[in-house]
């Protein structure tokens, strides 16, 4: 694997350009991005994690610098203004000293007051609020013309991207290994995440998003973070939705796993089918709009050939019913965000399309172009509530009552791989790594 560093010159360039080009249709003459402050828990003296800026963390590969700036001006070297406190409470950030410093001007401050003196007046920010911001004299804060040219431009990735990708991918391949095992052995929810952790060797507070370990009837909750300290008896069903970072980027990967040999386990081997004739969709000029309305066709004929739906497979999706097992979208796009922005936005200039009428959870609806990279999560759950309201909204006469019985008690499946879209066809950047 090409190490990031090599790549990172490259990817510096890359980046100057999309900003210079959204700032060249401003009146500003300079960018400053904040990489954000840790935020006090109400009524306490305590600091939840930290987590910054996405757009400082496309500029420079620090996940911890809280407190710190990038300053911008086109045609010159970046500055990073790099905030390292004198303290004795916490142990203050290290100074960076990985060969991607050499691209910035590298400024040490102690206090804001230093930033203030470094930063030109008449900036134009991007990042959160903060205390003692007015003093600044930022001209212009997170205009979103200029947010949302840069927004769509970062969608497709750049070589140095692509490697974090991957990076994150491989540890967070060690993670599911490491649950399967903890499945196997018989182990809780609970359990399971701390072999993921151990596995990783990421830290909550690290992970891009929390880990979703579900046994049983839990895998039919989407985002289930219980995590129950005893595990399931009879234990039939692990469902988990779990990642990692790199330099901020973000690996997000779903498997489902079960001893089932019967209907269960067939229900399971059929979405892997479809799953992986999803993720082959995922190519340069298609609308991903087309790779959603593709999934619940595979649905309705998976759920129709297992006899699951009594009815054809044109009538499931034309009435709705594969969305009583099919709720949430296809995927979205991936990258410093888990969820990353612009999902929506179809052109630089901010034009949105919003998500099909009856698909409003849908997070992506442009056309993919060559280096954007999604994940494909297909998925068949069994859901009461939505049983329920199929029954009452004169569904349930199609819906196979004894089989779906039978699969309550295994909640659901859900597999979740992330795909490049890349100019000689879909590349899963999962399956490299993780070989289930």
């Amino acid at each position: 694997m090409v190490s990031p560093d090599s790549l990172f010159k490259a990817h510096l360039a890359h980046v100057a350009a999309i900003y210079s080009a959204a700032l060249n249709h401003t009146p500003h003459h300079t960018l400053v991005i904040g990489s954000g402050f840790p935020h006090r828990q109400f009524l306490d003296d305590m600091s939840a994690p930290f987590y910054p800026n996405p757009h400082f963390k496309y500029w420079v590969p620090l996940t911890q610098a809280p407190g710190s700036f990038l300053v911008f001006q086109p045609g010159n070297k970046p500055k990073l203004l790099f905030l390292q406190p004198e303290d004795y409470w916490h142990k203050p950030p290290e100074t960076p000293n990985e060969p991607w410093v050499t691209e910035f001007d590298l400024q040490i401050i102690r206090t804001l007051d230093e930033a203030r003196a470094a930063i030109p007046p008449k900036a134009l920010f991007v990042g959160e609020a903060f205390v003692g911001q007015d003093t600044f004299g930022f001209a212009a804060v997170n205009p979103p013309n200029f947010l949302a040219e840069v927004h769509y431009a970062r969608a497709a990735k750049t070589p140095y991207e692509l490697a974090c990708l991957r990076l994150a991918t491989a540890i967070a391949a060690k993670g599911h290994r490491a649950a399967h095992t903890s499945f196997m052995e018989g182990l809780s929810e609970y359990h399971t995440h701390l072999a993921y952790l151990g596995a990783t060797t990421h830290m909550e507070s690290e992970l891009p998003y929390h880990n979703i370990i579900a046994h049983n009837e839990s895998a039919a909750i989407l985002h289930y973070t219980e995590l129950k300290r005893t595990a399931a008896e009879p234990l039939r069903t692990l469902l988990i939705d779990a990642g990692g970072q790199y330099r901020g980027y973000a690996a997000d990967i779903t498997r489902t796993h079960t001893r089932d040999q019967g209907l269960f386990g067939e229900l399971k081997a059929r979405v892997e089918i479809l799953e992986h004739e999803l993720c082959s969709m995922v190519v340069p000029g298609v609308d991903y709009r087309d790779i959603h309305t593709a999934a619940h066709t595979k649905v309705a004929e998976t759920l129709c050939a297992l006899k699951v739906i009594q009815s054809s497979v044109e009538s499931a999706v034309e009435r709705g019913l594969t969305r009583v097992f099919f709720p949430h979208g296809i995927g979205h796009l991936l990258g410093l965000q888990v969820h990353d922005v612009a999902g929506h936005q179809t052109e630089p200039n901010g034009t949105l399309t919003p998500p099909p009428k009856d698909h409003p959870f849908l997070r992506l609806t442009r056309r993919l172009e060559e280096g954007v990279v999604v994940t494909i999560e297909p998925g068949i759950y069994f859901i009461p509530m939505l049983l329920k309201q199929a029954h009452d909204q004169g569904l349930g006469a199609d819906l196979n009552h004894t089989l779906i019985d039978q699969l309550l008690p295994f909640g659901g499946v859900r597999i979740e791989d992330n795909v490049l879209a890349s100019a000689s066809g879909a590349v899963n950047l999962t399956r490299e790594t993780l070989e289930f």
